[in-house]
Order: C-alpha cells, then sequence, then structure tokens
C-alpha cells in the first residue's frame, strides 16, 4: 500500500519594507504566512516547510545589529508557540526557520520542527555560514550550528532540514539520508546570478545520492531597501530519483503541493544500492582539516 503525504512549500514576498521597525515586518511576515499556512491546510497538506528565516527579510545583505531584535529562544519563543498552535489546528507537520537566541549574543540560523499533534521535535541550526561580498554577511549573525544532522520522526515520516548554504556540501545531505530521512527540506534565500542554475542541479543531485525526497524553498521577489538582487523563487519538490514534482513560479507569492509516495524510496533503493556498496572506510580525506 502506497505511503502518500501531501507536502506544502511556503513562498512569500516580503510584504513591508526593510526599514521598517524590526516588530511590525515580524509581526506583518507572520500573519501573511499564517495565512498561507490556512490556504495549504485547505489544500490538505500534512507537511509544510516555511523559507529562511521566513519572518523578516533577508538581513544579511546588510551588517546591521538592529537585526538581533529579531531573534527569539526556540522554542520558547512566541513565533515557535504560535506555530506549535497552527500546527495542532491543522493536524499538519511545520518547519519553521527563525533567528534563534541561544544565549544573548550567540544566535543561530535555525529551523524548528513541530509536529501534527503541536508538540515540538527539536531543531536543525545551519552548520555552513557563508561570508561573502556582495549581500550575505552571515558570519555577522550567525554561530555555526551545532546539532549535526538530526533527523525528526514525525506523524508523516522522518524528515530531514539542510538550510540555503548548506546545499552547496553534499557531506550533510549524505548524513541526513544515512539518519533515516524521507524527506528533507532545504528553506532558502538566494538571488539570481552566480548560483542559480545550480538550484536546479544540487537538490536533486542531493535526492539521487541519497534516494529521499527534496522540498527546496526559495523566497520570491526584490526587497527593499537594498534591492540587492532578485530573489528568485522556483521553490519546488523533486522525487528520489531526483525528478521533479510541483514547481513555483519566479516572483510571486505561491503555495507548492506534491503528493509524495513514500514507498518509492524502498523501490528506489532496491535498485541503486548506494548505502549498501557505500565503502566510509575510503573517505577518511573528506574528514581530514
Amino acid at each position: 500500500m502506497s505511503r502518500i503525504v501531501r507536502g506544502a512549500l511556503i513562498q512569500a514576498k516580503l510584504c513591508i519594507s526593510g526599514d521598517s521597525p524590526v516588530a511590525k515586518i515580524k509581526e506583518a511576515m507572520t500573519g501573511k504566512t499564517v495565512a498561507m499556512l490556512d490556504q495549504a491546510a485547505e489544500k490538505g497538506a500534512q507537511v509544510a516547510c516555511l523559507q529562511e528565516l521566513f519572518n523578516g527579510p533577508y538581513f544579511c545583505c546588510e551588517q546591521n545589529a538592529k537585526w538581533y531584535e529579531l531573534t527569539e529562544s526556540v522554542p520558547d519563543g512566541p513565533t515557535i508557540k504560535l506555530m506549535q498552535e497552527v500546527a495542532k489546528k491543522h493536524e499538519m507537520v511545520l518547519v519553521v526557520p527563525v533567528y534563534e537566541e541561544d544565549l544573548p549574543g550567540v544566535y543561530y540560523n535555525t529551523a524548528a520542527v513541530i509536529d501534527a499533534d503541536g508538540s515540538y521535535l527539536g531543531k536543525f541550526r545551519k552548520i555552513h555560514i557563508p561570508q561573502c561580498a556582495p549581500g550575505f554577511w552571515e558570519k555577522f549573525y550567525f554561530r555555526p550550528g551545532n546539532l549535526g544532522y538530526p533527523v525528526f520522526d514525525t506523524r508523516i515520516g522522518k524528515v530531514g532540514v539542510y538550510i540555503c548554504y548548506d546545499r552547496h556540501f553534499p557531506d550533510g545531505a549524505r548524513c541526513l539520508g544515512l539518519n533515516g530521512a524521507e524527506i528533507v527540506f532545504n528553506p532558502s534565500a538566494t538571488v539570481a546570478g552566480l548560483s542559480e542554475y545550480l538550484w536546479r542541479i544540487e537538490q536533486p543531485a542531493h535526492a539521487v545520492a541519497n534516494q529521499y525526497f527534496v522540498g527546496a524553498i526559495n523566497r520570491p521577489g526584490t526587497e527593499e531597501p537594498w534591492k540587492m538582487g532578485e530573489f528568485y523563487g522556483q521553490s519546488y519538490f523533486c522525487d528520489p530519483r531526483g525528478q521533479f514534482m510541483a514547481e513555483a513560479s519566479r516572483d510571486q507569492d505561491e503555495i507548492v503541493i506534491a503528493d509524495m509516495d513514500f514507498d518509492m524510496i524502498r523501490e528506489v533503493r532496491n535498485t541503486w544500492q548506494f548505502f549498501r556498496d557505500r565503502r566510509p572506510e575510503t573517505y577518511g580525506a573528506i574528514v581530514e582539516p
């Protein structure tokens, strides 16, 4: 019998200028996203993932300490508490990327995972932190993640998370597969230019190499006042064969819906025995400093 899971990706434009007060931006983006989750629930979604730093702009295009105001505790902050209520209301598993405060002055780029009964299951902290011009000053804001590559046992199946720049590193994607992930979500904020062609290559490649589903989310539009570039959207699902299942437009708010048959994972792994044929004893160079 097939294990069909209906997934949703929430792709949302910034609905208020980034030079507005931080609290006002957070309130506006949170409200917009909750409304889109309501729509996803009406479409029958059983699991949904939001975009990277969903309740704010991509503020890393500047170095400004005012954005520390966006941080909150995970899971005890108000955003995760609200999303627990939303998850319970809709009986929907949620992946919620936020700016986390661990201690005063110690901040992470984090995604909380909430089960369909509203229970908090844990979090992933972005492992690889870029610092490159123009406009990706992430080391100013985030410590590198220190929680490894957890996989969360949810009502719909085993969920892993990788965040934005992490997708350029196949090693962690493999760890998520070895840890049992059936679907890996990659919430992102990435702009047109150098890496756009990789958007449609890397994550299907992870899906093929590890034989799991991938949900890749990117925000759309150009964000004021920085105009650092176009966030090109194109959020998508792909299956364990790397085939695209559903894809969003480039520049619009959109809810991407796909029905995934998790039984396909066993079928594909029985054909391509990559996990069986691994030779980890030969891979020492990967972990050499």
